[in-house]
Parts: structure tokens; C-alpha cells; sequence
């Protein structure tokens, strides 16, 4: 089990005014933490140091600028020795369109979430992606109709708790 990083309130303060807004300057940001601007800005520098926020991006409409299909696609592996999940994910890593992707259990071996223009689209990269493999034993995709719920943000739990 590994060792949770000690978080206290500024560091949650932080963490959850960063997950609304990254575009935030530090002043602005030190502002509505209620902390001085060089603390704030050795705070986010340490989050960042020790990997707690793993990024600062702009979310993009996939919808607006032409991705309007969703795929949650079930891929079940013909062995799953632990060098053959690690190739298929490794083989996934670079597909542009694949937006997620994660081993689990029970059931298929990995769910992987896909954004492509439309269904050619999606064939295309389908075929090129899982069909050209060997050691693919099936592949199930559903397609979103609708995206109820999108969120980047994940609960932070006070350290301890």
C-alpha cells in the first residue's frame, strides 16, 4: 500500500479552486485561498513536484470541433499474461482518438473510451487498432447517445480521513 501525501486545508483549498479553474494567476488564485502569493505559489509548485496535479490543460468540447461520437469499447484479450496487457496498452498509448483507457475486473480486460467525427471514423480506427491484433479475442463497443455527466474534478479526502 503506498504512503498518501499529507494534505492540509490550504493544500485542499488549492487542489479544489485549481480543479474549477487552472487559468487562474497565482494572485488570484493566493486570493481566494486566503494566502500570501509566494506560499500559494510554493504550494502549487510542491503539488506539481510530487505528481498530486499531473497536469494543467483546457477541456475541449469534443462536439465543437467535429468528435461528436463517443465509443466505450470492452477488450478482451486471448492471453493475459502480464507482458501481453502491458503491449496492448502500450499499443493504445499513442491512438490519438483514445481519450481513456483502463485495465479491469471482472469481465473484459480493458474499457477503453474513444472520440471520433463518426462511425467511419470509428471503423477506421477500430480495424487499425484492435482488429490488426493478434492476441484481440473480442471487441464491444457501445456507442454514447448522451452524455449526461462530465466532470474532470475528483473528491479530495483530507488527509487521515
Amino acid at each position: 500500500m503506498s504512503v498518501l501525501p499529507v494534505l492540509d486545508d490550504l493544500d485542499l483549498r488549492i487542489l479544489e479552486h485549481m480543479q474549477a479553474d487552472s487559468s487562474l494567476t497565482n494572485q488570484d488564485l493566493a486570493s481566494k485561498v486566503h494566502a500570501s502569493a509566494p506560499t500559494c505559489l510554493r504550494r502549487v509548485r510542491r503539488l506539481v513536484k510530487e505528481g498530486i496535479i499531473e497536469k494543467q490543460v483546457a477541456i475541449v468540447s469534443p462536439g465543437k470541433v467535429g468528435n461528436s461520437l463517443t465509443a466505450i469499447i470492452e477488450i478482451t484479450l486471448d492471453v493475459q499474461t502480464a507482458e501481453q496487457m502491458d503491449a496492448f496498452e502500450a499499443s493504445i498509448a499513442g491512438v490519438a482518438e483514445v481519450t481513456q483507457c483502463y485495465r479491469v475486473s471482472p469481465g473484459p480486460d480493458f474499457i477503453v473510451i474513444m472520440q471520433v467525427r463518426d462511425m467511419p471514423a470509428y471503423h477506421a480506427v477500430a480495424h487499425r487498432v484492435f482488429t490488426s491484433q493478434a492476441n484481440v479475442r473480442n471487441v464491444r463497443t457501445f456507442f454514447s447517445m448522451h452524455r449526461a455527466k462530465f466532470d474532470t474534478r475528483t473528491v479530495i479526502s483530507p488527509s487521515g480521513a
